[in-house]
Formats: structure tokens, sequence, C-alpha cells
């Protein structure tokens, strides 16, 4: 059981990185992407966590760590829409910066 828990996160974890790689028009998908795949390492971590009987800390500052990336990215989504109007990637020219 441990081996297919540990299967399906790793797909979980391709898929979001094949997301990653294949989208880059939006910001917002990006940014989705990568809460899946932190999702995933997430799923990983508390399952081999609980499988060798370990403490529950690590998964605490993951969580923490992981909210802190997606407020930072959910903030740069939002001036990048107040200061351009959108979130595609080709509206942002390196003249703006």
């Amino acid at each position: 059981m441990l081996g297919f828990s540990i299967f399906t996160c790793l797909m979980i974890y391709f898929a979001g990185l094949y997301i990653f790689s294949s989208s880059r028009k939006h910001l917002l998908m990006v940014l989705l992407s990568l809460e899946y795949i932190v999702l995933s390492l997430f799923m990983m971590i508390v399952i081999l966590i609980i499988s060798y009987d370990y403490d529950y800390f690590f998964p605490v500052v993951f969580l923490v760590f992981s909210v802190c990336e997606g407020a930072l990215g959910l903030s740069i989504l939002v001036s990048m829409i107040r200061s351009h109007g959108n979130d595609f990637f080709n509206s942002f020219g390196i003249s703006m910066c």
C-alpha cells in the first residue's frame, strides 16, 4: 500500500511539472501548477512520516513555507494585473521593470 501511495504522489508531482513546463502563457496557471507540486510533495512527506512514525513538526513547517510562497505569488499576480491589466507573460516587457 505504501508503494502505491508513493507512486500516486510521484505521478501527481510529474503531472504538475508537465503543466508547469507547458503552460507559460498565464501567471495564474504557473502559480496553480506550483501549488499542485507543493501539494504532492506535502502528501509524500506526510505518507513517509506516517510510515516511519516520526514527529509531525516538519509537515507543519512545510505548510507554513508553502502558504508564504502562495501569498507571495498572489501578491505578484495582483501587482502585475494592476500595472499591466492582465496576467500574460508576453505583455510583461523588460522595459517595464
